[in-house]
């Protein structure tokens, strides 16, 4: 007997008839089989530890490539070198931690004091804290009792250091703002701290204050302007286009930025009326950034959109992990206070991945997890503890976009030579990448 092929049947309903069959009963299957390998897995949970482990899908992220350098120039910090800088970094501090000299060996000064002597200060970390603020919590309790001098010494002191008054819905805090594991910005090599220390060493008394302008000749005003309710202390600026007024340069403007006491200039490009490309000097010389716009969305256009607060955002960076993926997460980072207002609810994020940088900024909120959602699990694919019944919703604010690095200039503009440089042809290897 001939076997069935189903798709040799003549009559066209019949045979997607046939096909529907088929599919169904095709997923029935794998219905069952995923069915019982649960209650499989539910009365022997080292099955699913085994699948998972064996499961792992292979992405191109998952195959990323490292560049092979020696110790030297992983210590240099070359921009143009695709090294994991936060592992090497890591495991050195590791090693030193783990190095104890020979010649001293605590257990035999286990009996060294003496019960007539009275015990040491214990630091905020011995005494259970986490070392954060405890000590100068401490501080701020012993001056209580202290004079009306020194208190009005401290008040002085603390008005020179509080940031420029701004709308009634401040809500400050002391926190610092947050970034993700995966960037430790404390890990960065010390060869890129010294290239560029007005970069990495800014000044923690002054909030970074934005000058937003466009091009010549741009149409891209109301973008400009969504551009100032991100970065805060932030001010737009037109740039004129009449045929008979004076072109000002971006090294004049950049020069007249910095005698208002601006320490960015954020240049927004545009092609064709869409936002084609953000350039970021950071004052007073330098460096400069040129990134490209890509999916550009507004606030309005999200379906669920909220409207933003002017509230100090939170900062996330994920995924700069080489030097030269350091040297941008810095730049963002000095763009945002260090002082987040957590009251506000706003987190921006930028997250990094396969040298993408996608801009997104949500308003969070926690509430209690509903009957038919499920718990929230870690990377390891087990639930989190202490937050079983809990949530997190969020409503992105707008705009949205993506960025990606083209060039890092030494100082302003093209002709002050470049730290880096965009080139094509890398992008061949597809496991290689240069954030």
């Amino acid at each position: 007997m001939a076997s069935f092929n189903p798709l040799r049947i003549g009559n066209k309903l019949k045979r997607q008839q046939q096909h529907q069959k088929v599919k169904k009963q095709k997923e029935n299957t794998k219905r069952d089989d995923r069915f019982q390998r649960r209650r499989h897995e539910d009365k022997n949970p080292e099955l699913r530890e085994a699948r998972r482990a064996k499961n792992v899908p292979a992405t191109i992220d998952s195959k990323r490539t490292w560049d092979e350098a020696n110790a030297d120039e992983e210590a240099e910090g070359k921009l143009g070198l695709s090294v994991d800088v936060l592992h090497t970094k890591r495991r050195k501090v590791e090693e030193e931690e783990k190095q104890v000299p020979d010649e001293i060996n605590p257990e035999d000064h286990v009996g060294d004091v003496e019960d007539d002597e009275e015990p040491a200060a214990v630091s905020g970390t011995e005494a259970g804290g986490d070392g954060d603020g405890d000590g100068e919590e401490d501080e701020l309790d012993s001056m209580l009792g202290s004079d009306d001098s020194d208190d009005d010494a401290e008040a002085d002191a603390q008005a020179k250091q509080d940031p420029p008054d701004r709308a009634p819905s401040e809500a400050p805090s002391a926190a610092a703002s947050a970034a993700t594991a995966t960037t430790d910005l404390n890990l960065t090599p010390d060869a890129l701290i010294a290239r560029f220390p007005a970069l990495f060493t800014p000044s923690a008394d002054i909030d970074p204050k934005v000058l937003v302008t466009t091009a010549l000749n741009s149409t891209l005003h109301w973008e400009a302007q969504l551009l100032t309710s991100l970065f805060p202390g932030s001010a737009y600026i037109r740039r004129t286009a009449h045929f008979r007024s004076y072109k000002y340069s971006v090294r004049e403007i950049c020069h007249y930025a910095t005698n208002q006491s601006y320490t960015h200039v954020v240049i927004l490009n545009e092609e064709r009326k869409k936002p084609k490309g953000l350039d970021i000097v950071h004052l007073p010389a330098g460096p400069m950034f040129h990134f490209s716009i890509s999916n550009w969305v507004e606030g309005a256009r999200l379906p669920g959109h909220g409207n933003p607060t002017n509230h100090y955002p939170e900062l996330i960076l994920n995924g700069f992990r080489t030097p030269l993926g350091l040297l941008a997460a810095h730049l963002f980072k000095s763009l945002f206070p260090p002082r987040p207002e957590i009251q506000g609810r706003q987190v921006v994020t930028l997250h990094n991945q396969r040298d993408y940088i996608f801009f997104r900024r949500h308003r969070y909120v926690f509430r209690d997890k509903r009957g038919t959602e499920k718990s929230i699990q870690g990377t390891d694919g087990k639930l989190m503890k202490g937050v079983e019944e809990i949530r997190a919703g969020l409503q992105e604010l707008g705009p949205r976009f993506t960025l990606k690095l083209r060039r890092v200039d030494k100082g302003i503009q093209f002709r002050s030579g470049q730290e880096w440089v965009w080139e094509a042809g890398a992008e061949k290897v597809r496991t290689r990448f240069s954030l």
